[in-house]
């Protein structure tokens, strides 16, 4: 399942009542440049990177109504030796990271990896992600 990391880190400056407004605020800062990696195994249990998707600017944007932040990435497969396994998305601070595959409706994992990882070399990856600012908010408390 998703793990989320460095959210304590992200919020330990701020003084007073944390509302999901100030953690988003934060959160944009944090991603304006973030990345997302995917990787595979090797037969030793070594990772190996996969794909190196940067985020497309304009895509990041915070819904108030529904609390969350949604972004894109997209980037090129360099490496098809290995199966995707998981991936991880890492801003200056707050990162998380989870299990991913290209078949859909895999058990245990958080994250499918759409049409467009076609696992042929050099091709063009888009992948979206949503943050839920209002349960890392639950989570902090």
């Amino acid at each position: 399942m998703r793990q989320d990391q460095g959210l304590d880190v992200l919020v330990q400056q701020h003084i007073g009542v944390l509302s999901a407004k100030t953690l988003s605020a934060l959160l944009l800062d944090d991603l304006e440049a973030c990345c997302c990696k995917i990787f595979g195994k090797t037969a030793d249990e070594e990772p190996v990177l996969l794909a190196e998707l940067k985020i497309i600017a304009d895509s990041l944007y915070y819904d108030m109504f529904d609390q969350r932040i949604d972004f894109t990435v997209i980037g090129d497969i360099v490496n098809i030796q290995y199966v995707p396994l998981t991936y991880k998305v890492q801003g200056d601070k707050y990162f998380f990271y989870g299990r991913c595959s290209t078949i859909l409706r895999v058990c245990g994992v958080d994250l499918y990896l759409n049409n467009s990882y076609t696992e042929n070399l050099g091709d063009t990856v888009r992948q979206s992600f949503s943050i839920s600012v209002k349960k890392l908010l639950k989570g902090l408390s």
